[in-house]
């Protein structure tokens, strides 16, 4: 039996896996791959101590410096299907083999919803992308789309705008949804800078290296158009892989799996989870890794039954001048 079971392979998992080795917990990583969504990222330049660093870079340091971790094992190429209680901990299920142990962190991220049209995924990280925050820089004085009309979608277009010369929001219905406030910033952009394309699907994304163009159906028209754009950012939501949890924790109504933001630990106690499958609101690498350590450090606290203690939670032990 392991002390600590992390599903996952991406940051958060990371995380997680490097500060129960240094813990020396016994511990098992079960993963597909390490590649997280930031994968196909050609240029991340918001992972804190890289100036720019390519996805696939981040996710072989990653997997690197998990690997060397002591009392750290990896179980590569598995999707883990269902995690159950046992009388003394939990069982994983895997879609090779069976694991036991005291303590689990789902770490298993999200997926992107996706527009399913062709060119799509061919232009994947060469001009289609689906997070503002990560990308938005590279588009600097670029004509881009956004696919979307709720929250995400508004986000998208704040962030690009600080950047792109030209913004096109496409949506299906006959306006933008989301909260008043994001609706008021979008809608005040100068309309040479912004484009709004209601009544519309989009058909296919255009280029053959990279992003030309986007063609959709206008249903008011009842015609297809086209529009050139070298960035389409599809902001059309996420959906948590969280299924394998089954009832053994709270989620939210989009089965996102509700954590203590103190502690990273769910409903249940002994289960942890970190990044992209919690309802963290900011889907973030940075954020991932540091879920994921929370996390670890909060179950090896419980499987020592140690109160952790703020440095500064005893008047005697706290520098008041600090």
């Amino acid at each position: 039996m392991y002390d600590l079971i992390i599903i996952g392979g991406g940051p958060a998992a990371a995380g997680a896996a490097v500060y129960a080795g240094r813990k020396l917990l016994s511990t098992l990583v079960v993963t597909k791959d390490f590649q997280g969504q930031s994968f196909v990222s050609p240029d991340i330049r918001n992972w804190i101590g890289e100036v720019s660093i390519s996805g696939m870079d981040l996710s072989e340091k990653l997997e690197e410096h998990v690997r060397n971790q002591p009392g750290v094992t990896v179980k590569n190429d598995e999707q883990v299907n269902r995690i159950e209680k046992t009388a003394d901990g939990y069982q994983v299920k895997s879609d090779k083999d069976s694991y036991t142990s005291r303590t689990v962190i789902v770490a298993s991220g999200g997926r992107r919803k996706k527009l399913q049209v062709p060119g799509e995924e061919e232009l994947d990280g060469l001009g289609v992308a689906y997070c503002a925050t990560c990308d938005a820089p590279l588009f600097e004085d670029e004509d881009v789309a956004v696919i979307g009309a709720g929250n995400s979608a508004l986000e998208t277009v704040i962030d690009l705008s600080s950047y792109a010369r030209k913004i096109y929001v496409i949506t299906r219905g006959e306006r933008l949804k989301g909260d008043p406030v994001n609706r008021r910033k979008v809608e005040d952009l100068p309309e040479d800078r912004l484009t709004l394309i209601t009544n519309a699907t989009v058909q296919a994304i255009q280029g053959e290296k990279q992003v030309e163009g986007l063609r959709y159906y206008d249903k008011s028209a009842r015609e297809e158009k086209t529009i050139e754009v070298t960035g389409v950012f599809v902001a059309i939501g996420s959906v948590p892989n969280s299924g394998m949890v089954g009832q053994l924790v709270d989620m939210n109504t989009s089965g996102e799996i509700i954590v203590d933001h103190k502690t990273g630990l769910t409903s249940d106690s002994n289960i942890g989870a970190a990044g992209d499958v919690t309802d963290d609101p900011f889907k973030q690498n940075n954020i991932a890794v540091a879920g994921g350590i929370r996390a670890a450090l909060s179950l090896y606290s419980r499987l020592l039954d140690m109160k952790k203690y703020s440095p500064c939670s005893e008047p005697e032990d706290c520098d008041e001048s600090a």
